[in-house]
């Protein structure tokens, strides 16, 4: 299966649940805390689900909304409801109640599943909400009318027929993080989760049915729901969850010790922030782990390296949209490139292009665009942000790159990141790199400030490693670090220490917020 037409006509995406069946029933399909489940029993309990949506009313098309941590009910609810052809919204549990607001009323979800940690959330916007019919709560109602989701389901049959979809009937949404203006809603038809299956998880990276996949990222990003989720159990590989938060590196070091995953989906952060764990090769045990992937920024070479020492392990690094589910570029296992995102995943067109859409020489700083057929086609309810960003059969992904000699594509970073220094560009990506090169750094993020002259130059926020103190003396030593190993307009004119760099749920820095500072 590499292409649309590979995809039968009228196909629903629970197949790639139900595939398992067959042959790998009694497998331990699920991994967490609170349970285990095999794919017979994620399958009974999906088809209870579906059950209990019809029994609501939602119908073909209709949308369900689930806000929950990384347990067994968002798994069992997601394909409950791909199932009777409903659209699955995997909704961000990092958000604001006014941002939860705009999803519910933009999406019109008619269900809601919420688990009980995230009640308070909703409860300060409830009162304004004209769609969700009915609330489900994983765990224990806290209003009168709500539903358990155990009682919601528990009387219901486990088993339930398919509903008809077409292989381009909508299956999924997903919202973006919304850094700049409202979140963007991104739908994705059913045909798109066995496609980016094939193309990245099977052929690309070579997941395997005898797999454990673990994934830092959680499931309400595609970079989630696929990598520990749509693609290994697409292929009978098994899955671990976690509703600890990822951005503490121990719990993410805890879970990689407890369940022994073979394969680890990490942004650059979650590998920089488990490097500055003391000792933590010794203290938790990594031995499971085959394969470690990188996606949502560019991984800094000093990161890769320092992981590489540290584990034995090299890290794969790609990169994806949400817009295209899938990856569309990335090294490969035995044929990486550190400080490169690799090179196309077979069944995607990657062009580099100036911003008039012509293609630029190789070497050469553009725009990257896409095409393939795992794209969605717009965003919900923006008809202006999705004229800038699908442009026919391309998609503008808003990226600078660059491709080397070899055939390696290098990120220069976001377009609204980019720095021109005394007429020249700088790529704020290759500074922070050079400053993580540095032994007393962790992490490090530059963007444009003006000088008294008011014109632009690079400056660095600084997050340093335990044990070093920010100084004016180890400033300028930073400065001076870069300048001697880089173009000297490249250097930052100014270092400023923090505790931390602002950033999103799936890792990345926001570098909007500090332009301020």
């Amino acid at each position: 299966m590499r292409r649309t037409s590979d995809v039968p006509l009228y196909y629903n995406a629970v197949d790639i649940l139900e595939r398992n069946l067959a042959e790998r029933a009694d497998k331990i399909a699920l991994y967490s805390p609170d349970r285990a489940m095999t794919f017979r029993q994620v399958s009974n309990e999906a088809n209870q689900v579906g059950n209990a949506l019809r029994k609501l009313g939602l119908r073909l098309g209709d949308f369900v909304a689930i806000l929950s941590l990384d347990c067994a009910e968002w798994v069992t609810s997601f394909f409950g409801a791909l199932k009777i052809g409903a659209v699955a919204v995997g909704i961000n549990t990092l958000l604001t109640p006014n941002e939860y607001a705009y999803i519910l009323r933009d999406c019109r979800a008619r269900t809601l599943i919420v688990h009980e940690s995230l009640l308070p959330m909703i409860e300060e916007i409830r009162d304004g909400q004209p769609f969700p019919e009915r609330v489900i709560v994983i765990g224990c109602p806290a209003r009168e009318g709500d539903l358990s989701f155990r009682d919601w389901i528990g009387g219901e049959a486990a088993e339930i027929e398919t509903a008809p979809t077409h292989r381009d009937d909508l299956g999924t949404l997903n919202y973006s993080s919304g850094t700049t203006g409202e979140p963007k809603g991104i739908l994705h038809a059913h045909k798109d989760l066995p496609l980016s299956a094939q193309l990245y998880g099977a052929d690309a990276v070579g997941l395997r049915e005898d797999d454990r996949t673990f994934a830092i990222a959680k499931l309400f990003f595609t970079y989630g729901s696929g990598g520990n989720l749509i693609y290994p159990w697409y292929l009978g590989a098994s899955i671990v969850l976690s509703p600890a938060p990822a951005r503490v590196a121990t719990n993410v070091l805890e879970v990689i010790d407890r369940f022994k995953p073979t394969v680890l989906h990490g942004v650059p952060t979650n590998y920089a922030t488990m490097l500055a764990v003391e000792d933590f090769t010794e203290k938790y045990d990594l031995s499971s782990l085959r394969l470690c992937i990188s996606a949502g920024e560019a991984l800094p070479p000093a990161v890769w390296h320092a992981w590489k020492k540290q584990t034995g392990l090299e890290i794969v690094e790609g990169i994806g949209t949400v817009e295209n589910f899938a990856l569309f570029l990335t090294n490969r296992p035995g044929d990486i490139r550190p400080g490169s995102t690799g090179k196309p995943v077979a069944g995607f067109e990657i062009m580099i292009a100036d911003d008039d859409g012509s293609p630029v020489p190789p070497g050469e700083i553009g725009n990257l665009l896409v095409k393939g057929e795992t794209a969605s086609l717009c965003y919900l309810h923006q008809s202006e942000k999705s004229r800038r960003t699908f442009r026919g059969e391309w998609l503008f992904t808003g990226d600078k790159y660059y491709v080397d000699a070899d055939g390696y594509y290098h990120h220069a970073g976001r377009a609204d990141d980019m720095l021109k220094v005394g007429g020249i560009w700088v790529s704020p990506l290759e500074v922070e790199s050079m400053l993580m090169d540095h032994t007393a750094v962790l992490e490090a993020a530059v963007v444009g400030h003006p000088d008294s002259a008011d014109l632009i130059k690079p400056k660095a926020f600084v997050v340093l490693k335990k044990g070093y103190q920010s100084s004016e003396q180890l400033a300028g030593e930073l400065i001076e670090y870069c300048k001697q190993k880089m173009a000297g307009y490249k250097r930052p004119r100014w270092i400023e220490f923090v505790g931390e760099l602002p950033k999103t749920a799936t890792g990345k820095i926001q570098r909007g917020k500090l332009r301020g500072g």
